[in-house]
């Protein structure tokens, strides 16, 4: 008698789990479809509808977290993902989606801390090392973002080139151009159509004295992205520096064609003539001036025209 008790216990028990499985599927669903408000409303009612926080489960607490990054709302966000953390404290994909979130929204301090909880259950997990190299390469600790990049490239290979790009700056801005020159190096093989990594390679190479060298892959930079004016200004600085002022001084006006107030254009024009034809050099201090931003540009020419 007591076997026939029990048994429709359990079924009315499997029943009510195969419901609550099919309530977050179709939540799950919902944000697969890009639906995200019904997502969120489905899957708050799926977690806040029993009060034993064991069944509140982490995988609903991350996909409500994302929708409300889907829509925009970060600050929503972490405060579903800080409050699953309280329940499930050593939930990797929770805190990767956390410690991603905060990078991303500039709360470093906060960032690096979860994605150390992370490495501390995980070693080699591959997120939370690239993350903390992001993460000390956005703070200037550039000796540290070099030691996980590594580590994360290590274990990955294949990644995407702009991990390898990261590395490469972070070798650079510590003076190391061998290194820097070899990762991004490697990062233009696996895509080559980036005109950051070719501007990169470009001042590695001039950092080596290699100036032939840094000039052609500056040149496939501009080819890239001929909209990016800043590539054509560094382009006249070098060749002024290499004492080729006849070329300088036509990439600048080549700028000026396009753009007649671009300071730092009509600032290599005087660089270039204040020697030669003084006066024409004043003529472009004097432009700079008359825009009138309040910008570098024009408290240099301000005090040369003194």
């Amino acid at each position: 008698m007591l076997l026939f008790c029990v048994m429709p216990l359990h079924a009315k028990w499997f029943g009510f789990l195969t419901h609550d499985r099919e309530e977050f599927v179709h939540a799950r669903q919902m944000y697969s479809n890009g639906q995200y408000e019904q997502a969120i409303q489905e899957l708050s009612a799926y977690i806040y509808k029993t009060k034993n926080i064991k069944r509140r489960e982490a995988r609903a607490y991350r996909l409500l977290g994302l929708s409300y990054e889907q829509l925009n709302h970060p600050e929503k966000a972490l405060e579903i993902y800080l409050e699953a953390l309280e329940f499930h404290q050593k939930d990797i994909p929770l805190l990767l989606a956390a410690g991603s979130l905060y990078e991303r929204t500039g709360l470093i301090d906060q960032s690096i801390e979860l994605y150390n909880r992370v490495i501390e259950l995980e070693p080699d997990n591959a997120e939370a090392l690239a993350g903390l190299a992001n993460d000390y390469l956005q703070m200037g600790f550039y000796s540290q973002a070099v030691s996980y990049y590594e580590q994360y490239l290590q274990q990955n290979p294949q990644a995407d080139a702009i991990h390898r790009a990261r590395l490469a700056y972070a070798f650079f801005r510590q003076r190391d151009f061998q290194n820097a020159f070899i990762q991004i190096t490697l990062a233009k093989e696996q895509d080559p159509h980036i005109a950051e990594y070719w501007l990169l390679s470009a001042r590695a190479y001039k950092g080596l004295r290699m100036t032939k060298e840094a000039l052609a892959d500056l040149e496939i930079a501009i080819w890239l992205n001929p909209a990016q004016t800043e590539l054509r200004i560094i382009k006249s600085m070098w060749l002024y520096q290499l004492g080729r002022q006849k070329d300088s001084l036509q990439e600048a006006r080549d700028v000026l064609k396009d753009q007649p107030n671009n300071e730092l254009a009509l600032f290599m024009v005087y660089i270039n003539l204040k020697d030669s034809k003084p006066k024409q050099a004043r003529q472009a201090l004097q432009k700079i001036k008359d825009i009138g931003n309040d910008s570098f540009a024009y408290r240099v020419a301000d005090k040369l025209l003194q």
